[in-house]
């Protein structure tokens, strides 16, 4: 059944029905109706399922057998040959080995609180894709107010200071409220290659010592932000078409 299908998917990545609901921008009885299977879904909002969980169209719609109806119109058809869509990896043993490394190295830092923390994982994954059209970690980020956000960021946490890996610690700079992790064991740099590993301490050399604020500003100018709305899935080709300020095929950082 199709409300199983969604409804295993959303638990999965443990989502409620309202982050759900607010991805889709409809409202949570509405997206109740989807999973129950009383609606169909429009085109534009299987898409936005689909990237929600890194999938294609295809994998989301084509053995589900599921309907999809056509905006102003009644009639429903099942999506054939539909456009490839890009599907981050969501390495999660790649995202704590990332993770551990990057805290290694810069996690002690007054400034490198969870905000900051956000941004950096961020440009190490949409720097690195610009850089080798290859993932990093291949997390998924979203747009929300404060930048790009790793969206199954607190869940791995979660786990991983559960598992006596990591260590939240209150703390703040200057007159805010910080929360910061500090690792509590190596990264195991065998998980990661050689390019991987340098590619990371370029980015942290760039940018580990800017403020939250100051990266999230930055962030708000980079094209895979700024050509989403708040709460999409970011997109991963958009580093493409990058401008000067953020590209990383050129010299132009010595401008931050």
């Amino acid at each position: 059944m199709a409300n199983t299908f969604f409804k295993q998917l959303r638990l999965k990545n443990n989502f409620s029905q309202s982050f759900v609901a607010s991805h889709l921008c409809i409202s949570r009885p509405t997206y109740l109706q989807i999973e129950k299977r009383e609606r169909e879904l429009m085109v534009s909002e299987a898409q936005k399922l689909a990237d929600l969980y890194g999938l294609t169209l295809e994998a989301l719609l084509g053995e589900q057998d599921i309907k999809v109806g056509i905006t102003g119109s009644k009639q429903s058809k099942k999506i054939s040959n539909l456009r490839r869509v890009y599907i981050p990896q969501n390495n999660i043993e790649k995202f704590k080995q990332v993770l551990l490394y990057l805290l290694s190295k810069v996690g002690s830092r007054p400034n490198i609180g969870e905000t900051a923390i956000y941004k950096l994982l961020y440009f190490i994954d949409f720097d690195y894709y610009e850089k080798y059209e290859d993932q990093l970690i291949g997390a998924k980020y979203i747009r929300n107010n404060y930048g790009p956000t790793p969206v199954h960021f607190k869940k791995v946490v979660d786990k991983m200071i559960k598992n006596g890996e990591l260590e939240a610690v209150s703390s703040k700079y200057f007159q805010y409220p910080q929360k910061k992790y500090l690792p509590k064991i190596s990264a195991d740099l065998s998980k990661l290659s050689g390019q991987e590993i340098a590619h990371i301490d370029d980015v942290l050399a760039r940018l580990s010592g800017k403020s939250a604020k100051e990266l999230t500003e930055y962030s708000h100018t980079d094209n895979p932000w700024m050509t989403k709305k708040s709460g999409e899935i970011l997109d991963y080709e958009s580093v493409f078409y990058r401008d000067a300020l953020h590209s990383v095929r050129d010299n132009s950082h010595d401008q931050l």
